[in-house]
């Protein structure tokens, strides 16, 4: 049934259906990616049909679900369980795509491991693939250039150095920018939030993470630097800054089990912004949220708990870059003091925040370094270009993208 075209003012008919869109996700920051991206192409084109293996920033960006992922994501190596949970659904995204032949183009979201296999099915079916987010093999697992190379059409960078690294290795990239800076920080929310939080100082933010796993690695190492720290300093207060009220719980949990609840720690849920703007330091896991922190220029430190086996045994051979955290691959240098993968208690964090505490001039280089940092994604859209670079593909719209991918 021919559908109006939204980017035509005029409002003219086509004289064929527009092709779909496949999305695959599978992490709650994949979904969260994929939902700018989707709005921006709705936006454009509100009859665009786009399908999704997605969660639910994906539906209310306009996609329509076929299963819902992302709620149980792993970090690291996946269990037996999660890799035939995986095994299962590439049999029933094959038997959609067969059944599905006005679906033109596939877009993968992050998580290589899941979406290579089904970059397979998808090239099989002879569907064009632009990869959201590019998988960092810049990091580690160099070996899998042959196979992206065979398994795309082009990759849709959110990071600053990779479009230069893939064109390099002979794979079309473009830069689009990161979606965390297509929005400003909702300043007027933001310090009306952060005016209700403890004051103290020094003021410190806690950012544990979001998945069961990486919060039961790392909160015994945040929660212990804060303790340390109000050992030594009275007039300290601290506040957790909780994606959901799982993680609330979760950490709530652990510290009554181990010592209970430091008296000066205050929990926010789905305030990070707000808790970011209060603090003067943010102790913070290793992920995108260190981005959201670099926006606002706040002193950070960062870390990661991994085994000591696994790093041996697998890591130490594969990993390819000096840096492993967001601000200083994009940096190029060390800006912001990074313990990943890190192995032993808090002590080296807490040694690291004194330093920042009672060293003014070590925190403003930082926040200098940080605001140099995100000037690297000013003029950048990375929704509008995403999908920009989509329509490209799909013959919806010219070949004159900024990005490259098409």
């Amino acid at each position: 049934m021919p559908l109006a075209d939204a980017a035509n003012p005029a409002g003219a008919k086509r004289s064929e259906p527009l092709p779909g869109v496949l999305f695959t996700a599978f992490e709650p920051s994949g979904d969260e990616h994929a939902a700018v991206v989707i709005s921006e192409l709705k936006r454009r084109y509100p009859g665009l049909p786009v399908f999704a293996w997605g969660g639910p920033a994906m539906e209310a960006a306009g996609a329509t679900i076929i299963e819902r992922t992302g709620e149980d994501a792993v970090m690291g190596l996946p269990g037996i369980g999660k890799i035939l949970e995986h095994n299962r659904i590439n049999v029933r995204v094959r038997e959609w795509v067969r059944a599905n032949p006005g679906v033109r183009l596939h877009v993968p979201v992050d998580s290589p491991a899941a979406n290579f296999p089904i970059c397979r099915i998808t090239r099989g079916a002879r569907l064009g693939i632009l990869h959201l987010v590019a998988p960092q093999i810049w990091a580690w697992g160099g070996w899998r250039i042959r196979k992206l190379r065979k398994l795309t059409d082009g990759l849709l960078c959110l990071l600053p150095f990779e479009e230069a690294w893939f064109r390099e290795r002979g794979i079309t990239a473009s830069f689009v920018g990161h979606p965390l800076f297509d929005r400003a920080v909702p300043q007027e929310a933001v310090v009306r939030a952060a005016e209700g939080y403890p004051q103290g100082s020094p003021r410190i933010a806690l950012l544990p993470g979001s998945r069961p796993g990486e919060i039961a690695k790392n909160w015994p190492l945040l929660l212990g630097a804060y303790r340390a720290l109000v050992r030594t300093r009275p007039g300290v207060a601290g506040m957790v800054a909780a994606t959901t009220p799982a993680v609330a719980d979760r950490v709530r949990g652990y510290a009554e089990k181990t010592g209970g609840w430091p008296e000066s720690l205050t929990v926010a849920v789905g305030a990070t912004d707000s808790v970011v703007y209060w603090s003067e330091l943010a102790l913070v896991v290793s992920g995108t949220v260190t981005l959201q922190i670099a926006r606002q220029r706040r002193p950070m430190i960062i870390v990661y708990k991994s085994s000591p086996l696994l790093y041996l045994l697998l890591a130490k051979w594969v990993l390819s870059t000096e840096f492993l955290t967001l601000p200083n691959l994009v940096a190029g240098r060390e800006v912001v003091p990074e313990f990943v993968p890190h192995f032993a208690g808090h002590e080296a964090i807490v040694e690291e925040a004194q330093r920042l505490i009672d060293s003014p001039e070590i925190a403003s280089r930082q926040r200098g370094e940080l605001g140099r940092i995100v000037e690297q994604f000013t003029g950048h859209h990375a929704g509008v270009e995403a999908a920009e670079a989509i329509l490209v593909k799909l013959g919806l719209a010219p070949g004159v993208v900024g990005a490259g991918a098409a």
